[in-house]
């Protein structure tokens, strides 16, 4: 394969299938018959000596290897369109593409902050974000599916993917709720919590172990309103008045502002950290980088 032309008609026929889910569908877009883009398919499967795809149902979905051929196919299909765009006259400038994963775990106001200096670089950029559990989006990182996965823990080193932890920076943690609760709930604190209204984080976050831990050190029981794995659910829940809530205390303005909640106290003891993970060591994306430099001496600078 490596010492031969990749055909081009095979892989827009791979590309219109995979757009699609199915073969039956890409014909409708293709004035082609199913037998000839199967035909086209198997091509290029042996031209790559892998499985583009496999059978889920009634359609198909990508293997690894059909997943990045997709990727690299989109990107050649693009400039393609963008070529033919130049050629006419209606040349643009084609603007960095940025593919970021965000655990759900991860803070959704923080994940905005982290990424809101892309935004005004002098360079165009188009991002696309995915959200997931961290195991799927290191999965796609791993092939390249992704850029940077956002979490709120590093790389499990037992994890057998090759990739690097890049510290964003680390914050304490506060406890917010709607104006009536944050009254009731703000003199004597943190004692106050006892038996409490709380919505937590599900058990498979740093932030529950860390509360969890907290409140056994200090003899303090609340009262579990529910748990939530969306860290964004749990704001909305404690701005409605159901509970008190914990969130990082690098967000506190922006927190109090968008859902109407108040600042209760500051937990002292327990402290945050932040990851951008990618497959680059020392990062070169130019996009990437501004996003961990900001980051470090910019959103967590207070917190340091």
């Amino acid at each position: 394969m490596y010492g031969e032309w990749l055909n081009y008609h095979h892989l827009f026929y791979f590309w219109n299938v995979a757009r699609e889910g199915s073969i039956a569908q890409a014909c409708q877009k293709l004035p082609v018959a199913q037998p000839t883009i199967s035909g086209q398919i198997r091509a290029l499967e042996d031209a790559i000596g892998e499985k583009l795809f496999r059978r889920s149902g009634r359609g198909l979905v990508l293997t690894d290897t059909g997943q990045v051929v997709y990727g690299y196919a989109s990107e050649i299909f693009s400039l393609g369109r963008e070529l033919t765009n130049t050629l006419k006259g209606h040349a643009s400038e084609r603007p960095l593409r940025l593919t970021v994963g965000v655990t759900d775990v991860f803070p959704k106001l923080l994940a905005y902050r982290v990424l809101e200096p892309v935004f005004a670089m002098s360079e165009p950029v188009q991002i696309v974000c995915q959200e997931g559990k961290t195991e799927n989006l290191l999965a796609e990182l791993s092939i390249h599916g992704l850029d940077l996965v956002l979490a709120d823990a590093p790389l499990n080193p037992s994890v057998r993917i090759r990739a690097y932890n890049h510290l964003l920076g680390e914050c304490g943690v506060s406890i917010f709720a709607a104006e009536a609760l944050a009254a009731a709930y703000r003199k004597n604190f943190p004692q106050s919590l006892d038996g409490a209204p709380f919505l937590m984080p599900t058990n498979n976050t740093m932030r529950r172990r860390s509360l969890d831990q907290w409140f056994d050190m200090h003899g303090i029981h609340p009262q579990m309103v529910g748990e939530f794995e969306d860290s964004a659910l749990i704001e909305v829940f404690g701005q409605s008045g159901l509970g008190l809530f914990a969130a990082p205390s690098a967000m506190e303005n922006e927190i109090q502002e968008q859902y109407d909640v108040h600042r209760i106290g500051h937990l002292e003891a327990i402290r945050e950290s932040f990851y951008a993970i990618s497959i680059e060591r020392r990062v070169k994306n130019p996009a990437v980088s501004i996003i961990v430099e900001t980051a470090r001496y910019r959103l967590f600078s207070g917190e340091q």
